[in-house]
């Protein structure tokens, strides 16, 4: 390892495995321009919500995720495992992954940019963010920057991927994958788009990694 090899975090937290896909992908980018890279997922333990989100599909469709709406009005934190990775270490960038749940950043998100040790790890360095939601991406991911910087971060860029498809339809997608784990061509004999990430969701992954990677590694240079 070079002196000048920047470290890169990309810590998460996914459900359906969304997160984990465009973090794989920008791993991909941040590995070929030389970077040290780790990546965290954040486990969701509290014991009002994780029996829900345990197995997937969710065995309830619509209470289990309609359920999750009072709490996520509230902007409420849970109960969190957060990966030893994500807990300390000397990053040159810091990438969030989030969801958007019911408008805004999802629990387990907000709970790591809120938790006491997240400050270590984010003072004085930079971050961004990336959100993979249906729609409602701007609240999610200005949560997520406004969180970031009171915790000591400097915020430097977002990117964010919707689902296909508009209002209603991309919903009944939402609905229908989260309580089958498919991708169907209808519902309730409405035909809908196919759920969660659009086919081009790894060139718009690979772009926002380039960018940021341009960034960090001259910051990186002039700095050791």
């Amino acid at each position: 390892m070079s002196e000048t090899e920047p470290r890169v975090l990309l810590v998460y937290y996914t459900y359906t495995q969304q997160n984990r896909k465009v973090a794989e992908a920008m791993a991909e980018v941040f590995a070929q321009r030389g970077c040290d890279v780790t990546q965290a997922a954040i486990e969701f333990t509290d014991p009002r919500y994780a029996e829900r989100f345990s197995r997937f599909p969710l065995r309830h469709r619509y209470l289990d995720n309609f359920g999750m709406l009072p709490a996520q009005i509230r902007r409420a934190t849970g109960e969190i495992r957060i990966p030893q990775e994500a807990r300390a270490g000397e990053y040159d960038l810091i990438c969030i992954g989030s969801a958007t749940w019911w408008l805004t950043t999802c629990m387990p998100i907000r709970s790591f940019l809120k938790s006491d040790s997240t400050h270590g790890l984010m003072n004085g360095k930079p971050f961004a963010s990336f959100a993979v939601c249906r729609r409602y991406w701007r609240s999610n991911l200005k949560t997520v920057e406004k969180l970031g910087t009171r915790q000591g971060g400097t915020y430097v860029d977002s990117v964010h991927f919707a689902a296909a498809g508009g209002q209603v339809r991309s919903l009944m997608s939402l609905i229908s994958y989260l309580g089958t784990g498919e991708n169907r061509e209808r519902s309730l004999g409405i035909k809908i788009p196919a759920a969660n990430l659009q086919p081009d969701y790894v060139e718009v992954a690979h772009g926002f990694a380039n960018r940021l990677a341009d960034g960090i590694r001259g910051a990186v240079a002039s700095t050791r």
